[in-house]
């Protein structure tokens, strides 16, 4: 039942209505107040900014060891081992350091001539095509390659293994239902291949994920922790910035004089894709639970509550925003955003993202003089991320 005063919603924010265009049931969902009760889900649900940025600072009242999906992980299994993401102090801190050290922005430095000579060649062949799919033939790919390459699992299976992978992990973060189930399907035996490859022996000595196996060599960690850290690596990396480099090309195609902003001037590239990560974030809900009876904005919580955050709609409050929440604006001071969430569980592999999108937009807006949608860009319907299943694109070179 929904406590007291709580206003009640009918409304499946994960319909496939609403995953296609979620922002009209967030701003009901912001208006009606602090938090609604989601009928479908029996959930308590918080859309609104402040209120979704002080649950992910509060690590200590609002757990992640419970699961981040709608499971207990307290009481009932986990389809797989529990990595970083759903651990809470005092297991979180020696993972969370072993993987800040290898993914520092100083750690990753190294890695952008690398990218920069992939991206160069990559735009390059695209320029001489014209027209591509922004999702097959260059969201999914970049990342892929360099980043796979960085952390240095083989390559070949990657396509076959990372992506459908990816989905399935992610899909246990919403509702259980019959959209769930069939990225589980799709995915079935990818676990296996990614945990395999996630073992120090079929990892190359030079890369990244090696560097977390010197680790458990210490012992700061575990053995079995540095292959969940290998594996989180892979998730920070690579699944959700494919769906933020196919957004941030979404954006720019749809608003051709934020392009025509960023060509003038390159060094916009890091605001460009601040503003995609707010805009269209790849993230849009998971769950915390209370490890303790709380009250939160005049809300009682007995221990054990499961509550839901939509941070896709959070980086659309106008209350924090200003009128201006639902525009992209490359201009804007998007820093800060929810995108990659906040306090301790903040995402550890922001900065190998942000290099990796730097360095391919940064290349796009050098070489590219104009991006133009030649059709209709297909959504990628998935219950916790936002983006696009194929982006046919024309481009023109400077």
């Amino acid at each position: 039942m929904p406590p007291q005063t709580i206003p009640v919603m009918t409304d499946d924010p994960y319909s496939d209505e609403n995953l296609r265009n979620p922002y009209a049931l967030f701003q009901r969902m912001r208006d009606a107040g602090p938090a609604v009760w989601l009928e479908k889900y029996q959930v308590l649900a918080f859309a609104g900014f402040e209120e979704c940025k002080e649950i992910l600072d509060d690590y200590r009242t609002f757990i992640s060891s419970a699961g981040v999906g709608p499971k207990n992980l307290h009481s009932e299994p986990a389809w797989r081992p529990q990595g970083i993401l759903e651990s809470d102090p005092p297991v979180h801190g020696p993972m969370r350091n072993a993987m800040a050290s290898v993914i520092s922005p100083r750690g990753v430095r190294s890695l952008r001539t690398a990218f920069e000579a992939f991206a160069d060649e990559l735009v390059d062949a695209l320029i001489a095509r014209g027209t591509f799919d922004g999702v097959t033939d260059l969201a999914e790919l970049f990342p892929i390659r360099v980043f796979g390459d960085a952390v240095g699992i083989p390559r070949e299976g990657r396509e076959a293994n990372l992506l459908p992978h990816g989905a399935m992990n992610f899909s246990a973060f919403g509702p259980d239902d019959e959209r769930s189930k069939e990225f589980f399907e799709k995915g079935a035996g990818t676990h296996e291949w990614v945990m395999n490859n996630c073992a120090r022996e079929n990892l190359s000595p030079d890369g990244m994920g090696a560097q977390i196996w010197e680790f458990a060599d210490r012992g700061e960690i575990t053995a079995e922790q540095a292959a969940l850290l290998v594996r989180a690596m892979l998730s920070a990396g690579l699944d959700t910035t494919v769906f933020s480099i196919g957004n941030t090309l979404q954006a720019l195609a749809a608003h051709p004089g934020q392009w025509a902003e960023l060509h003038a001037n390159p060094r916009l590239a890091k605001f460009a894709i601040d503003e995609a990560l707010r805009f269209e974030s790849p993230f849009q809900s998971f769950f915390r639970t209370t490890g303790s009876d709380t009250v939160f904005r005049g809300i009682p919580l007995p221990a054990g509550t499961k509550v839901l955050l939509f941070m896709g709609s959070a980086n659309r409050d106008a209350r924090h925003w200003g009128e201006t929440a639902d525009e992209y604006v490359i201009s804007r001071n998007a820093g800060g955003h929810l995108a990659f969430g906040m306090g301790i569980h903040q995402c550890v592999g922001q900065p190998i993202s942000r290099l990796e999108m730097d360095v391919l937009f940064t290349a796009l807006a050098t070489r590219v003089k104009s991006i133009e949608p030649v059709g209709e860009p297909v959504p990628y319907l998935h219950n916790t991320l936002r983006g696009w299943r194929s982006l046919p694109l024309r481009i023109t070179a400077a």
